[in-house]
């Protein structure tokens, strides 16, 4: 259900404001890993712009599909339970060192979006377990989620 809200959200942003977004998060290692990991949230990495200086135009995309802001801080928007967040794509570089130039498409159905390798995916979870707040609220998530990565790349 989350991945159809996803794509939903995706063909509204490539339509209206002619832009890619990310699918990151659990929801997105998901999709790449072609397992279930119980995503329980929708995380959308797209241009800072859109964060910022055309923030209202991400709210408008956003309202018309049937989701309300709850949390302007983390750019977080829910529909009937299921929260959305955006983030900064261009914030991958620093935070991972994840070369957002080299970051493969997919079209899904005529539905553009960026899905991380596995590589790059490692290198996010692997930051993220260094991060204060994940590290003592996910730790266990994030270990487990490297371990999946690790196996799948050995593969």
């Amino acid at each position: 259900m989350k991945k159809k809200l996803f794509l939903q959200i995706a063909k509204e942003l490539n339509e209206v404001l002619g832009i890619t977004p990310l699918l990151f998060g659990s929801l997105g290692l998901e999709q790449r890993l072609g397992a279930n990991l119980n995503a329980d949230d929708i995380d959308v990495l797209i241009p800072e712009e859109y964060l910022d200086e055309k923030w209202d135009m991400l709210i408008e995309v956003m309202t018309t599909l049937g989701y309300s802001l709850y949390d302007v801080h983390e750019h977080a928007f829910k529909k009937d339970g299921v929260s959305a967040a955006f983030a900064s794509i261009e914030n991958l570089v620093p935070f991972a060192g994840v070369n957002i130039t080299r970051i493969p498409v997919v079209d899904e159905n005529g539905v553009r979006y960026y899905l991380l390798g596995l590589e790059d995916y490692l290198k996010v979870y692997t930051a993220s377990s260094k991060d204060g707040y994940r590290r003592d609220t996910k730790n266990k998530n994030d270990t487990d989620k490297i371990e999946l990565i690790k196996r799948a790349l050995e593969k």
